[in-house]
């Protein structure tokens, strides 16, 4: 069966990358290690849908924040994937 089908190119497409693939980004640029907790508050901060976390750890638990310098680099990765 065919289907001619032209894509919208109107609507905007948002660039995904995989918490690997940024974590990678930022070693090979910045030459420090960023973890998925880091990527993952950023991702809070803007507002990004995320799929469900099922291993939150135990309740009560003192979250370590993501540090400015950190966050600076994710958002500039965040960038370079054409995320934002």
């Amino acid at each position: 069966m065919y289907i001619d089908y032209e894509p919208d190119h109107s609507v905007v497409e948002h660039g995904k990358a995989t918490y690997r693939e940024i974590t990678d980004y930022i070693q090979q640029k910045y030459g420090f290690h960023v973890t998925n907790l880091n990527i993952a508050q950023v991702k809070d901060k803007l507002g990004f849908e995320k799929r469900e976390n099922y291993n939150k750890g135990a309740e009560g638990h003192k979250v370590p924040q993501v540090t400015p310098e950190k966050e600076k680099a994710i958002m500039e990765a965040f960038r370079h994937f054409k995320m934002l």
